[in-house]
């Protein structure tokens, strides 16, 4: 999900006040920020150099849609290139001549995403993918091959990815890697041959499978099972500059991922960097010459290492310019011009054109220019012990102003669950902060980020230690005295939804409230509807969150509905493909049925956990604020005209 659609054309007053329950504690807030201000689309984000260096495109909203606008430095020429109305644009990417632009879209949330490419002369847009019910994915570039990509459709068979050779002039696809069976994706070489699958087999674990060409036979390289861990950055992350060796991400034969090197002939291989505790979290490789510049591991905050002398010393200089994590996010094909982005906790991400040459910094814009003056409430790492001695880490979020003392509490937990939250600018924590609620996000056993025993203390425990670990950290908060046991909500969204529901059926009286945004109410219906796309990874599921149908009838919290005697607020998509709309259907039912009243609302237009539009945002945060103010006592924006929610109730 993006939480953070944030447009910043706002009209709502900033004197408006809400309650919470104290007048001393009223009067030293901060004033009100509207939800207009700090949930809606950013102003300007995820700039991209032209190739050339010579254009900037980057994501802005037009009438409340994030779509994709151009402007040439050193001019004031921004322009929006693209107009979607239905879902938005919020990840595009450039075509080496400069003069188009590529990116992905689905049809209301049924994330059977097609590529379209766009002429930023003429305005003309091509479906390049032109399949339906056909999902592309996973798109793979070289500068060396302006006029070709790579593409993973899953048009032979729905449940399966081939990697397709897509003209970008003529639009003729070429079946370039049939998918044997079980891979979940494909690695192109520095020669655009597909040479590297990695496959997902039925008892969890993971092989990695090379090719000398595109017509010699596939052959193991290297194995690793089910115990391991299984991030969104395990696998192949490319090939190096002699393309005889492949960077691999996997905790084989260590606790933490680390990042191999791995010989594709003899399969003999070298750590490259590793840390003992903390999984590999990002890279930075070339694009030119596909050397491997710095790798970085996610404490409490991003680490960096530099293996090239003159990176690390362009970092140190750019360090000088501003506070925050650092990071390159766009380079021309020269390398000579970087775009370079700052990241903190308490601002908006500022953005920066580095000429590396002149070693000159210039600024570009800042994400959210209304929220730079604006006193963001501090995010504090933090960790504390489980019921069973083991670390749980995790951040803590404070509101402004006011002593730390005797707060209402919403513990946030994120989604996936095979994910963590971060160190960073959250703006649903700066919302809920605002309001006067410190905010707890766990970093729950199963996450990751903290090495494989981390994530294994996980597997088979979703309504188990994983809700105890939720609890903990709660108590933790309240004997602390930050928080008022009385008045603490659960709150999240996907498997964040599915912890708010098993909080309140499992253990009942722990928390005042729950807010659950798409979130899974049976186990057994879950798995049984899963989209074909993720038959490869169904093994995951089953390994980390059982397979037993009587097991998974236990820890579904449809069937404890009946000890739920807090109040509940639902929300979902009506598009979900990934949790079904039944499930919310079913578990406010249930609930309804048990004599307990539910705010249940159902939005028509979008899938799961996001899109529809900045309307959708609106209505069910303000929802959400007004739900969490009638029972903990936070302040409260009433709603605007565009945030009316009456006719989602369901």
């Amino acid at each position: 999900m993006n939480p953070a659609y944030r447009k910043m054309s706002w009209i709502l007053s900033l004197s408006l006040l809400g309650t919470l329950g104290s007048p001393g504690l009223r009067a030293e807030l901060p004033p009100l920020l509207p939800r207009a201000l700090i949930l809606e689309d950013a102003d300007r984000t995820l700039p991209k150099l032209s190739p050339d260096g010579k254009k900037l495109a980057y994501v802005a909203s037009v009438d409340g849609f994030p779509n994709v606008w151009i402007k040439t430095l050193g001019r004031n020429d921004d322009r929006a290139v693209t107009s979607d109305s239905r879902q938005g644009i919020e990840s595009f990417y450039w075509q080496e001549n400069g003069e188009k632009l590529l990116y992905f879209q689905d049809q209301a949330g049924d994330e059977a995403y097609h590529l379209f490419q766009i002429d930023i002369k003429t305005g003309s847009v091509r479906d390049l993918t032109p399949l339906p019910g056909v999902r592309a994915s996973t798109l793979i570039r070289n500068p060396k091959y302006p006029d070709k990509v790579l593409i993973h459709l899953n048009a032979r068979d729905r449940r399966l990815r081939d990697v397709y050779r897509l003209d970008l002039e003529t639009g003729a696809l070429e079946l370039a890697a049939e998918n044997p069976g079980d891979a979940d994706s494909f690695f192109a070489d520095n020669d655009m041959v597909v040479r590297a699958a990695v496959l997902k087999k039925p008892d969890g674990s993971t092989e990695i499978r090379v090719r000398d060409g595109a017509k010699e036979p596939w052959r193991p390289l290297i194995r690793w099972g089910p115990g391991e861990i299984d991030s969104d950055n395990t696998g192949v992350i490319g090939f190096n500059a002699g393309n005889d060796k492949l960077w691999i991400v996997s905790s084989l034969d260590a606790d933490a991922e680390r990042l191999l090197e791995v010989d594709c002939r003899t399969g003999e291989r070298k750590a490259l960097a590793e840390d003992p505790h903390f999984d590999l979290y990002d890279w930075m490789i070339n694009p030119a010459s596909n050397t491997l510049e710095g790798v970085s591991f996610l404490k409490e905050k991003a680490e960096w290492t530099f293996f090239d002398k003159g990176v690390a010393e362009d970092i140190e200089l750019l360090k000088t310019v501003r506070k925050g994590e650092i990071s390159v996010r766009s380079r021309d094909r020269a390398d000579r011009t970087w775009v370079v982005g700052f990241r903190a906790a308490d601002g908006p991400k500022g953005f920066y054109l580095f000429d590396r040459v002149a070693k000159k910094v210039e600024f570009l814009f800042s994400e959210d220019p209304k929220l730079e003056h604006f006193e963001f409430a501090k995010m504090e790492p933090i960790s504390f012990r489980a019921e069973d001695g083991l670390t749980i880490y995790g951040y803590l979020t404070c509101p402004v102003g006011v002593p730390a003392k005797g707060l209402p509490l919403v513990v946030l937990v994120h989604g996936g669950p095979w994910t963590r939250d971060t160190w960073t600018l959250n703006f649903i924590v700066q919302w809920l902060a605002n309001r006067g609620y410190a905010v707890l996000q766990v970093n729950f056993r199963g996450s990751t980020g903290y090495g494989k025993a981390y994530q294994n203390a996980g597997d088979l425990e979703w309504g188990g230690k994983i809700i105890q670990d939720l609890v903990d950290g709660k108590n933790w908060v309240v004997a602390k005295g930050i928080a008022d046991s009385r008045r603490v909500a659960v709150m999240g969204g996907s498997f964040g939804g599915y912890a708010a529901l098993a909080c309140l059926a499992f253990r009942p009286l722990e928390f005042s409230c729950g807010v659950d945004m798409s979130g899974v109410s049976d186990l057994n219906a879950f798995l049984a509807a899963m989209p074909p796309r993720w038959t490869t990874g169904r093994a995951q599921f089953e390994k980390r969150m059982g397979r037993d149908p009587e097991f998974l009838k236990r820890i579904s919290p449809l069937f404890k509905a009946d000890r739920i005697v807090r109040p509940l607020f639902i929300s979902h998509n009506a598009n979900d493909t990934r949790v079904k709309l039944e499930q919310s259907d079913w578990m406010a039912a249930a609930v309804r049925k048990n004599g307990k009243d539910v705010t249940y609302l159902v939005f028509g237009n979008a899938g799961h956990m996001g899109g529809g539009g900045i309307t959708n945002v609106h209505k069910r945060y303000a929802a959400i604020e007004e739900f969490l103010g009638k029972i903990l006592g936070g302040r409260v924006e009433p709603p605007g005209a565009n945030e009316k929610w009456d006719d989602l109730k369901k």
